[in-house]
């Protein structure tokens, strides 16, 4: 790649972690918003899909916490309810508009128990369109099981050698590549199980990306947390899960990253934010550190909208207010108490 590929790429990077802000998650498989909707017994039909996104992005004054939105294939094409396209509202407020490309898992041939991700074929066409359609940046998620046996060491090279093959497409293409190795936080696991995990992930996928040629400058990371699995009985205070996952990171990536985003996996919308408190109150790291959320952003808003216009607004204001507290935490100024202002 040039050296002005490479400084676009990087001048992109910048924006989305840009300080105080975060990136929105809005990129729910079919199969994820489902599941979604069932919670507020909303049937998931493309129009039902398209208010929910339009609610997020129209709610006044996002742009002031939120740096950009990951957008699924069906979303990239959608429209607001008065006919703009999102990817045009989303510029008009000086969001970055991103994809989402992966094709989600399949079962790895020789260890079924895990999983790879797909969506390598056909990719550089895709990014191509992606482009075209405005997009900014993109996004492949891997996910991790984590036992006491695995992920094995075969998963780990598998899902990286693919990260870093769809990394290299989007650099191509002029798209910003967010590589999300994702350590999976649903299990039996102790937290230093999942620290001892992220960090052979990462040391891995570093790796990868190097021999594939990938510029790491033009590069986001979104990763997990080093956190006790739910169904381990151990429970961890942020500061510690700060520590562990801050020792990880400063072993395994290279200061020339941009930044790193965390992904909330299955912490509640106030663990997320509590945790991502601490890690900025542990100090200044080499690198900037934010939040990609989805359901720690959304689950809020969510279970006020239920489907139903009349309560837009009041949703809209409990996803600004998750927003501006997880902008606070990036800083390390937020607390507990700011749950219960109004």
């Amino acid at each position: 790649m040039t050296h002005e590929q490479i400084s676009n790429l990087n001048k992109i990077a910048k924006q989305m972690i840009a300080p105080g802000k975060g990136i929105l998650a809005a990129d729910e498989s079919m199969k994820s918003i489902e599941k979604k909707f069932t919670k507020i017994n909303l049937e998931s039909t493309e129009e039902n899909r398209r208010a929910y996104r339009d609610m997020f992005f129209t709610t006044p004054g996002m742009e002031e916490f939120i740096s950009g939105v990951i957008l699924f294939d069906e979303t990239i094409r959608q429209k607001t309810a008065d006919g703009t396209p999102f990817v045009e509202l989303l510029q008009s407020k000086g969001v970055l508009p991103g994809i989402k490309v992966d094709g989600g898992l399949e079962p790895m041939a020789d260890s079924p128990d895990e999983k790879v991700t797909k969506g390598l074929d056909g990719l550089a066409e895709r990014f191509a369109e992606y482009a075209k359609l405005g997009a900014k940046f993109s996004k492949w998620r891997a996910e991790l099981s984590v036992s006491d046996i695995l992920p094995t060491d075969n998963c780990i090279q598998e899902n990286n050698k693919r990260l870093a093959e769809y990394a290299k497409l989007s650099q191509e293409a002029g798209i910003v590549p967010m590589v999300e190795p994702e350590v999976m936080m649903n299990g039996e696991n102790t937290i230093e199980r999942c620290t001892e995990v992220s960090e052979k992930v990462l040391t891995s996928l570093f790796e990868e990306l190097k021999k594939a040629g990938v510029a790491l400058e033009g590069t986001i990371l979104k990763t997990n947390m080093s956190i006790p699995g739910q169904k381990s009985g151990q429970t961890a205070a942020p500061e510690q899960i700060a520590e562990a996952t801050l020792r990880v990171y400063n072993k395994t990536v290279p200061k020339n990253i941009p930044g790193i985003v965390f992904l909330s996996g299955g912490q509640s919308s106030i663990e997320a934010t509590a945790n991502l408190n601490a890690v900025s109150q542990a100090g200044s790291q080499p690198w900037p550190i934010s939040f990609s959320y989805g359901r720690a952003l959304q689950d809020d808003a969510l279970m006020i909208w239920q489907g139903k216009p009349a309560n837009v607004t009041d949703a809209q204001k409990a996803f600004y207010k998750r927003a501006r507290l997880n902008s606070l935490a990036v800083q390390g100024k937020y607390s507990s108490e700011m749950e219960n202002e109004a």
